[in-house]
């Protein structure tokens, strides 16, 4: 480490130890306070990734939007409701810095389903985000499969294990009883003008079924990581995980299963 601040070389240097390879197509979640101050802020930190991947390789990261169910339902408020522009809408903050940052880098594309809106940038970009489903946008037609399909990989750079976005693609897998399923509306720009929608998707701001902590997805990773794959690692200052994609979407499914089995199965 320099003596106050980490470089883009330093970063490159410790994604690339704990595995991440040239060609890798990499879902990132970033705590950018627990990487310590870095040379260059957040933009530094993707660049690290982009150039551990290489030119081959692709980065991806969960966006969401910057939306309150409350806008929808509050006849005074839903006039004035923001559409959605996969183009200019921001990343929800709850996630922090780094989706927004990744999202407004030169190059960068961002999916067309709001809430499970994804951003990326690298060679599979374009690939990964095409034809997201407004509906049930964490299911098949999801970049989260994409992820899979493409023998992907996550990044949790000082960001909480419950954090770990594509177990949501788990959950819609998981064939499992009495799974939460949300209804909403969603306004849309569309061609200038705001168009309103129906949308309905298995309750990912709650756990899919009762019985589950609200952080389950901690209890996942922890769980997974026992078993010898993936790997822990420290970016930065920051303690990192690195898990294949595929493996860990398999192994959640199989968790989620054997916990809520069907009476009939």
């Amino acid at each position: 480490m320099t003596a106050t601040l980490w470089t883009r070389a330093e970063l490159a240097r410790d994604v690339a130890s704990l595995g991440v390879k040239p060609g890798d197509t990499v879902m990132a979640h970033a705590g950018l306070r627990s990487v310590g101050p870095i040379l260059g802020g957040p933009d530094t930190l993707i660049g690290a990734v982009r150039d551990t991947v290489g030119p081959s390789g692709t980065l991806m990261a969960y966006t969401d939007w910057l939306w309150e169910d409350e806008w929808a339902t509050d006849p005074e408020l839903r006039p004035h409701a923001p559409a959605f522009d996969p183009r200019a809408s921001r990343a929800i903050r709850d996630n922090g810095a780094f989706p927004e940052f990744l999202r407004t880098t030169p190059g960068a594309l961002r999916s067309a389903s709001p809430g499970p809106s994804c951003a990326a940038i690298g060679a599979k970009g374009e690939w990964l985000l095409a034809d997201h489903a407004l509906s049930y946008g964490y299911g098949e037609r999801s970049p989260l499969a994409r992820l899979v399909e493409a023998g992907g990989k996550v990044l949790l750079v000082g960001a909480p294990l419950e954090s770990m976005t594509l177990l949501h693609h788990a959950e819609h897998l998981a064939d499992i009883p009495g799974k939460r399923i949300k209804r909403y509306e969603t306004p849309f720009l569309e061609n200038g003008e705001v168009v309103w929608r129906d949308l309905e998707e298995f309750d990912t701001g709650n756990p899919i079924v009762e019985g589950l902590d609200d952080l389950y997805f901690a209890e996942v990773v922890e769980d997974f990581l026992a078993t010898g794959q993936g790997k822990r690692g420290t970016i930065g200052a920051a303690p990192s995980v690195l898990v294949d994609a595929p493996a860990i979407v398999a192994f959640a499914v199989d968790w989620l299963e054997r916990r809520f089995p069907h009476p009939d199965r």
